[in-house]
């Protein structure tokens, strides 16, 4: 295993700062940088300056129109543009629905949603969790039942991110009761237009709506939007799962976090000094630095191994859990060093051409909403607890 860049993913690295020095737009990593809330126009010109530059799917094969980076160059480019504030992709139809397709789609499937996914034609959200099935998932109650040429599906759909935005939902949907609850799950494509969908917004702690219900009244979903077999979706639930949480370890984002913690602390005043020459502030800066440092580089060996065919199995449980935990760390640290001015928080001041004034510092509001907001990395994706349990039993054979 070789954790060093070759000269080509150096110069590779060179030519990524050089395109964000160039395509990415300031008024967008302005509002990265400054914790603004993104509206979904903002997601889909960003999406719309990747595609065009072919760097859009960046765990895309070519022949599908993505990149064909390998694992490396992928963790480069994530690497880069999490430091230049630029908005990150948003993963449902690109990193999670798009690699199931291209693994268990129909070929009129492949053809139809892929080139729409990467033009912004269709913008998916995800259909897991319910109430009562969150990280156990085998217990999905949401029902398909065949009538004829259509699925008739009936349900309740939860915490389902930025699904006021989108068009297409993919569900994990309930066909059989027969067996164990696993073998009796397919995988659905619905179009959100549909007669009996409903979306209803959740409001998060941070005042955002972010998060929704999605009800299904009588849905009729013509069978050829069933992804692979009948009853075999919970393989592909879980190929998409093993996506799903190694991107969530975040290494790019906590470093980006504790270079913003860095600013802050050296702005704010403790004892008639800087925060961050507090020496207990700043034991645990260096104890959470040093952590990064771990986990940047069990990622690269994943990263590495990944470069050499080899899929990843509990490490993307392994990395979830730490890449979750020190954002959370950091989050709660900067917060910390926001002081008082963490506490009057002003929702409405987020948003993009508000009136309402902040309270303190310009990075007092930020600081506070990604620590509220931040609060759900541990528990969505399967939550740490369930993480642990497959590291328990795939690792230590417990």
């Amino acid at each position: 295993m070789d954790l060093t860049y070759t000269d080509e993913q150096k110069a590779f690295r060179d030519e990524v700062r050089a395109f964000l020095a160039d395509k990415l737009p300031k008024r967008l990593s302005d509002k990265v940088a400054g914790g603004k809330r993104l509206t979904k126009q903002d997601y889909e010109e960003w999406h719309a300056i990747l595609n065009e530059k072919g760097w859009l799917g960046v765990n895309w094969p070519v022949e599908h129109g993505g990149t064909g980076w390998d694992a490396v160059q992928r963790h480069i480019f994530e690497e880069e543009t999490t430091a230049a504030h630029a908005p990150r992709i948003v993963p449902f139809g690109l990193n999670m629905l798009g690699p199931v397709l291209m693994k268990f789609g129909s070929e009129d499937q492949k053809a139809h949603y892929l080139p729409r996914i990467l033009n912004g034609d269709d913008w998916w959200c995800q259909g897991y969790s319910e109430p009562g099935a969150g990280s156990d998932l085998a217990s999905v109650k949401t029902t398909a039942v065949r009538e004829g040429d259509h699925y008739i599906v009936n349900g309740q759909k939860t915490w389902t991110t930025l699904g006021q935005y989108a068009n297409w939902i993919f569900c994990l949907v309930r066909t059989s009761k027969e067996g164990k609850p696993q073998e009796g799950i397919s995988f659905l494509l619905i179009d959100m237009n549909s007669p009996g969908v409903e979306v209803r917004p959740i409001v998060l702690i941070d005042g955002e709506a972010e998060v929704n219900e999605v009800w299904l009244s009588d849905v009729k979903v013509p069978v050829e939007n069933l992804v692979g077999e009948e009853n075999k979706g919970w393989t592909y639930a879980k190929y998409l799962l093993t996506h799903e949480r190694t991107n969530i370890a975040g290494v790019g984002f906590a470093r980006a976090g504790l270079e913003n913690l860095r600013r802050i602390a050296g702005l704010e005043q403790s004892g008639g000094k800087s925060l961050i020459q507090n020496p207990f502030f700043a034991a645990k800066m260096a104890q959470v630095e040093i952590d990064l440092m771990a986990m940047a580089t069990t990622n690269l060996r994943t990263i590495a191994a990944a470069a050499q065919g080899q899929a990843p199995g509990a490490e993307s449980s392994m990395l979830k859990i730490k890449g979750t935990v020190l954002r959370q760390e950091i989050n709660a640290l900067t917060r910390q060093a926001v002081g008082p001015y963490a506490m009057p928080f002003v929702s409405e001041a987020l948003d993009e051409g508000s009136n309402v004034p902040p309270v303190g510092p310009d990075y007092a509001m930020p600081a506070t909403q990604a620590y509220f907001n931040n609060r759900k990395l541990s528990i969505y994706g399967g939550s740490n607890e369930v993480q642990r349990q497959i590291i328990s039993k795939a690792i230590l054979e417990l």
